[in-house]
């Protein structure tokens, strides 16, 4: 049986926040450690039949950043959700969620780009 190890590397500034965020996979086609600027890790317990999540960001990520982030994760639990249940409905609904998201990000970035 193959096995596959994810691996999060955390440094923390004097206040226990985030510096710097690195991972490593055995199956990262990219060799070596990976340095991001967010992550967020989902598990579900079954025995308590609740998600326990890892949200982390470092403190030098830009909010608009933040959001897209965001966006993403949910696109991918969009497609994600379609894949292991087939729930057509529930894929779509959340898919429009990350659309009505999306443009208000655009709004938002269009704004800041003016005032800049």
């Amino acid at each position: 049986m193959k096995q596959s190890e994810i691996h999060f590397q955390i440094k923390l500034d004097e206040n226990n926040i985030p510096d710097q965020i690195s991972w490593s996979a055995t199956d990262n086609p990219n060799e070596g450690i990976e340095e991001t600027k967010a992550i967020l890790v989902a598990t579900w317990d079954p025995y308590h039949k609740g998600t326990l999540t890892l949200p982390l960001w470092t403190k030098d990520m830009e909010v608009l950043d933040m959001k897209r982030f965001f966006i993403e994760v949910m696109g991918t639990v969009a497609d994600a959700s379609l894949q292991a249940t087939g729930d057509k409905f529930f894929s779509q609904e959340v898919e429009q969620v990350c659309m009505t998201l999306s443009a208000h990000l655009k709004k938002e970035i269009i704004a800041a780009e003016k005032g800049q």
